[in-house]
């Protein structure tokens, strides 16, 4: 089981992340990468939702693309994809299933394999220790961070998109399926910048999605580089200042991610792009 150390939890309290070396096994790794191949060789997405991917506020707008297929698949499975991989007619200018930037939102409930490691003992015990009472999934997440393509993911906190009153009830389980170093495109947290609140919140209207808020310019001295090695569990707390460099190197960095909700006591925000649906409400994590 993995339950965490008393110093373990002191760690992720003051820093607002936590790194668990080995958290799955290199079979487990690849379970999930070759599930995530054969998701990928059945891909069909139509010319109008061929969507590109961008966490950049100025650029949000332009990238979603068919905004429907963006804002109604936290309840589904589909693709999102790097930029300048398309030409003008849509048509793809790399071969497929390199020009993929992520697979989202709800992998944890449509696929067998997905789910069972998401709703893993580990996992459950994980979340116990840090005291969550009755987390639900709100999202999954596949990322690929591609050879020479896989793009910058810019400073930004979970929460901006996956609002909660109070703040403090998001977890982020970051699952390394590679090795994750500084040449392909890591992660990189601010320690402790979890207590300051939310700079912005992305919500959605009839129009699509907004930014209230601007993120501030935060002191690139203040990061510190989390390379990892595959199977590793790294947990950002909801609120943590994170990010990740462009992937200039010849290997992928890919990760399943998985965000949890405690749901007793919060209160989901209405206005966040993702919302539970009858098909699929947020799952518990308890199963």
């Amino acid at each position: 089981m993995a339950h965490l150390s008393p110093s373990q939890l002191e760690k992720f309290q003051k820093d607002g992340f936590l790194v668990l070396e080995d958290f799955l096994s290199a079979e487990e790794c690849m379970a999930l990468r070759q599930q995530i191949s054969q998701i990928v060789a059945q891909m069909d997405v139509p010319l109008h939702c061929r969507t590109e991917f961008s966490t950049q506020e100025e650029e949000q707008l332009r990238v979603q693309g068919d905004k429907d297929y963006f804002l109604s698949s936290g309840d589904k499975i589909r693709f999102f994809f790097e930029k300048c991989v398309f030409d003008e007619k849509g048509k793809f200018l790399v071969p497929p299933e390199k020009a993929i930037n992520k697979i989202g939102h709800a992998l944890h409930a449509h696929d067998p394999v997905f789910k069972s490691i998401t709703h893993s003992p580990k996992v459950q015990a994980v979340a116990r220790s840090l005291g969550l009472q009755k987390p639900v999934v709100v999202q999954s997440m596949y990322i690929f961070k591609q050879p020479h393509l896989g793009g910058e993911v810019t400073p930004h906190q979970d929460a901006s998109f996956l609002y909660t009153e109070p703040l403090g009830r998001v977890l982020g389980l970051w699952l390394a399926l590679e090795d994750a170093t500084l040449d392909n495109g890591c992660l990189w947290f601010i320690p402790g910048s979890h207590t300051g609140g939310v700079s912005r919140r992305m919500v959605r209207g009839p129009t699509g999605t907004k930014f209230l808020g601007s993120e501030p310019e935060w002191d690139e001295s203040l990061f510190v580089p989390m390379p990892v090695c595959k199977g590793a569990l790294v947990l950002i707390h909801g609120e943590v200042v994170h990010k990740s460099e462009q992937n200039f190197s010849e290997r992928s960095r890919q990760a399943y991610t998985v965000h949890l909700m405690e749901a007793s006591g919060t209160l989901w925000s209405a206005k966040n792009w993702l919302q539970p649906t009858a098909e699929l409400p947020f799952p518990p994590l308890y199963t």
